[in-house]
Order: structure tokens, then C-alpha cells, then sequence
């Protein structure tokens, strides 16, 4: 009978974990595919004003980030609060736009630009939660508990978040080493870029 209930713990455990890890990759491909360049963009804007050795200042904004889309990624699965998704689609380019305009605005001040870019990661995070939450619904509906796959999902956006900071900041760092390219170009440059795509995407979406 021992046997029996150990085979069956670990055939529970097994299952666990391929569920977990199936909703990892499932967020993991969300955030680093092509489909997903709204919220690459977004994150690309958010981390611009920030150089490779701003690390701590760059993990406080990320987490800001999470904490604002993970609240209405749970809000949104869960049906306690949900928008439209062509308005949400639409919102998205509209918090980019914003994110680089501010950035060229306050180009000179850059402390107040990051405390700035840091309550527009978790305002702006919320809106983004919304728009990861349309896949995520439709995945879990099945699910009876969502608990396990929001929790893995969850973590597999935040690791591809991190991955496309991590490119980012390399391609900083190669750019300041080897070119000699100073920051602010790159600032104004990245935002400009972000300007008129976002722009692109508002237009399709409306």
C-alpha cells in the first residue's frame, strides 16, 4: 500500500512540475516573441535612461513593473476586473509614446527622470498586466486552479523581462566601449524610434 501511495505522490509531482514548467514557457515565449514588441518596446523605453552599472536602479524599476502588471494579470485571469481588449491593445503604444516622449523631456535631469520612469513602471505595468491576461485567460480556462499556472506564467514573463533587459544592457555596453557612443544619443535615439512605432501601433489599433 506504501508503494502504491508513493507511486502516485510522485506521479502527482511529476505532473506538478510539467504543468509549472509548461506555463513558464508559456509566458517565457509571450514576452520574447515577435507578437510580444509592444511590451519589448516598453521595457526598452523604461531601462533607456539607465546605463549597464545602474544595475540596482534598474532591479528596483523591473520590480516595479511586476508588481503593477502582476496585480491585474491576477485581476484580469481571475475576472475580478477586466477592460476590452482592443482597448487595451490600444493602450499599450499609448504608454510607450508616453514613456519616450518623457524620456526626451527630461533628457537633462536624468534623477528626476528615473523617479519619474519609476511610477510609470507600476502605473503603467497595471495596463500591461491587462494585456498579458488575454492569452493567459484563454490558456487556463480549463484549469480549475489557476493558482499554480498564473504563479508559472507569471515567472516566465518575468524571466523573459529580464533576458530583453539583459540584451539591452549589452547592446549599451558594446556601444559605449567599442563606438564610444555617448548616452544621450542613445536616450533620444531609442525614444525616438519608440515615438514612431508606438504611433504605427496606435493607428493599426484604433
Amino acid at each position: 500500500m506504501g508503494f502504491v501511495v508513493e507511486i502516485s505522490f510522485l506521479f502527482l509531482q511529476k505532473k506538478f512540475m510539467q504543468d509549472f514548467l509548461f506555463y513558464v514557457k508559456l509566458g517565457w515565449e509571450h514576452i520574447i516573441s515577435w507578437d510580444a514588441l509592444d511590451h519589448q518596446l516598453f521595457i526598452l523605453v523604461l531601462v533607456a535612461v539607465y546605463f549597464y552599472k545602474d544595475w540596482q536602479k534598474i532591479l528596483i524599476l523591473i520590480t516595479a513593473f511586476t508588481v503593477g502588471h502582476s496585480v491585474t494579470l491576477a485581476l484580469s485571469v481571475l475576472d475580478v476586473f477586466r477592460l476590452p481588449s482592443d482597448l487595451v491593445e490600444t493602450l499599450i503604444p499609448i504608454t510607450i509614446l508616453l514613456t519616450a516622449v518623457d524620456n526626451i523631456l527630461f533628457r537633462k535631469n536624468q534623477k528626476k527622470l528615473m523617479r519619474i520612469n519609476y511610477a510609470l513602471a507600476l502605473v503603467f505595468g497595471l495596463i500591461h498586466g491587462m494585456g498579458f491576461a488575454n492569452l493567459a485567460r484563454m490558456t487556463m480556462a480549463s484549469e480549475q486552479n489557476i493558482a499554480l499556472p498564473l504563479l508559472g506564467f507569471n515567472i516566465g514573463l518575468e524571466l523573459g523581462q529580464i533576458a530583453v533587459v539583459l540584451i539591452i544592457m549589452g547592446v549599451l555596453y558594446l556601444l559605449s566601449t567599442f563606438l564610444k557612443f555617448n548616452q544621450k544619443y542613445w536616450i533620444i535615439g531609442v525614444s525616438i524610434v519608440a515615438i514612431l512605432l508606438s504611433l504605427q501601433m496606435i493607428l493599426e489599433r484604433i
